[in-house]
């Protein structure tokens, strides 16, 4: 399979069905994607997949709750656990040891789980306005999980992404929209994210000492002007994981792998190529 080719299937995972696509070729990179409804794996990824698998073997699985992943309807979520359950299911059943994960957002808080949990088979962290610590749920995210279907409403979600409002058409709303519609999306949707939401975000985090105790080198990626998770928060990632760099990017929401991709291309290649280290701290002047 070529760099630029993509194929999707189905791997089985704790009993159900995780969709996967994958793209190029190399050492395994695992992007884990982001919690806004009607999201996908290949949503998520496309503006920088292509990019990526020029020199990795690209994975994007389908989260439970989200996209084409075939988990039952009466599932219950047991935040983390799910999660890690499900992809520490797939890494085992693609033979992977040991690989570097990139989490998008709730992603994230997910790869930190299986970081803290399953040491052995993460490498290494890209965290990108990554959820992982408790902080007082920001109006953003609580109109997020809340999401109730209209074009008026994903609108106004994606407005709430982004830095730069312009680059939100009518027509990325509609397609958001529908894709919100698919069946099972919505309710899934729901019971992932019930109020209080602020119970739900709590679930998410990560003790203190379980960050204190990652030995993978991590990297944080926040967009300065993020509404949806505050910039402290990777701060304070920043400060409790010991291996750990921060780069701050200007004039950038939420959606960092949009909005700046060619930047978080650029540092996600330098990271995941360069030799692990121990014990870095590095902090950009633009914070």
């Amino acid at each position: 399979m070529g760099a630029t080719d993509s194929k999707a299937y189905y791997v089985d995972t704790v009993g159900y069905k995780t969709h996967l696509q994958e793209m190029g070729q190399g050492p395994a990179l695992l992007l884990l994607h982001g919690s806004g409804p009607g999201v996908t794996a290949a949503a998520n990824w496309q503006g920088v997949a292509p990019s990526l698998a020029q020199h990795f073997r690209v994975l994007m699985p389908d989260l439970m709750g989200f996209g084409q992943t075939q988990e039952p309807a009466s599932t219950t979520y047991r935040f983390m656990d799910s999660w890690v359950a499900q992809i520490g299911a797939l890494l085992d059943a693609l033979g992977l040891k040991s690989v570097c994960i990139v989490g998008n957002s709730f992603g994230g808080a997910v790869a930190l789980a299986l970081a803290s949990q399953r040491p052995d088979l993460v490498s290494k962290l890209v965290l990108m306005g990554a959820v992982g610590i408790k902080f007082k749920i920001t109006e953003a995210l609580d109109t997020i999980w809340g999401y109730k279907p209209s074009v008026q409403a994903m609108r106004q979600l994606l407005d709430l992404m982004s830095y730069d409002r312009s680059r939100i058409s009518d027509q990325l709303a509609e397609q958001r929209y529908q894709a919100s519609l698919a069946a099972g999306v919505q309710s899934r949707y729901e019971r992932l994210f019930p109020e209080p939401r602020q119970h739900c975000l709590d679930q998410i985090a990560q003790p203190p000492e379980n960050l204190k105790a990652l030995r993978q080198p991590t990297l944080l990626i926040h967009g300065e002007d993020d509404r949806v998770i505050p910039l402290e928060v990777s701060r304070e990632l920043h400060r409790l994981i010991p291996n750990s760099e921060l780069q701050v990017l200007a004039h950038c929401g939420h959606w960092t792998q949009i909005e700046q991709a060619n930047r978080f291309i650029d540092l996600v290649l330098r990271f995941a190529a360069e030799p692990p280290t121990t014990q870095v701290k590095t902090v950009p002047n633009n914070i």
